[in-house]
């Protein structure tokens, strides 16, 4: 565990800079994760008006809205959300409101350790996979086809996959082997040249929900 203090208060974070207990959030926590999250001159209106809608759909809905959700309710465009936040939704804007992906599950009350595994359903009757309590695959290594497909039944998504998915599913792979982390929504987008609600429709559940956790990755 770590810890940031500014403006006399102190804030329990993760390795990853994540605030540990969402509900512990405050502006000052906000305001010193600015100072490293390359946003220049600190939080406009604009960076606010994202950073309340996320924490006010927390509020109301019980986790994390998805950055297909805060896009289309903010009238941005992917490039805006990029602008204001350029180490990513999940990683900027989520950040800086106080949650993470843990949010993203059952409900804000609710917390579970990031590494408790758990075997998913196994998609042949030899084969099983150790996943974390969401769902996400312990170790990317054990990631094959058949993983990809059976997490797509606990979503939203087609019967079978379009090249497309799997292109995109491929990408997410061999970025992180070659880089060491998972790419960016923004990222993404831009090597396929999707709009956000592009790739909301080939991944309703989320970019790191869906896709990601489909790749058999996960930011952490």
């Amino acid at each position: 565990m770590k810890t940031i203090t500014y403006k006399g208060k102190t804030f329990e974070i993760d390795d990853l800079g994540f605030l540990l207990d969402h509900r512990q959030w405050s502006r000052e926590f906000a305001e010193a994760l600015a100072l490293n999250l390359k946003i220049a001159g600190g939080l406009s209106d604009r960076h606010w008006q994202v950073i309340n809608f996320i924490r006010d759909t927390m509020k109301e809905m019980g986790k994390c809205p998805l950055v297909y959700q805060t896009c289309k309710q903010n009238g941005l465009r992917l490039k805006d959300m990029r602008e204001l936040f350029p180490t990513g939704y999940l990683r900027g804007a989520c950040k800086l409101a106080g949650l993470s992906y843990r949010e993203g599950y059952l409900n804000h009350y609710t917390y579970l350790p990031l590494e408790e595994p758990q075997p998913a359903a196994a998609a042949a009757p030899d084969k099983a996979y150790c996943t974390d309590v969401r769902g996400f695959l312990i170790n990317p290594d054990d990631w094959d086809e058949s993983f990809a497909l059976h997490r797509a039944q606990d979503m939203k998504m087609p019967v079978s996959f379009s090249e497309k998915h799997w292109q995109i599913i491929r990408f997410l792979r061999d970025s992180y082997y070659k880089n060491k982390v998972v790419p960016t929504v923004y990222e993404t987008c831009e090597a396929f040249n999707l709009e956000i609600d592009e790739l909301g429709d080939l991944f309703p559940d989320g970019y790191h929900r869906g896709a990601v956790k489909i790749a058999g990755l996960r930011v952490r």
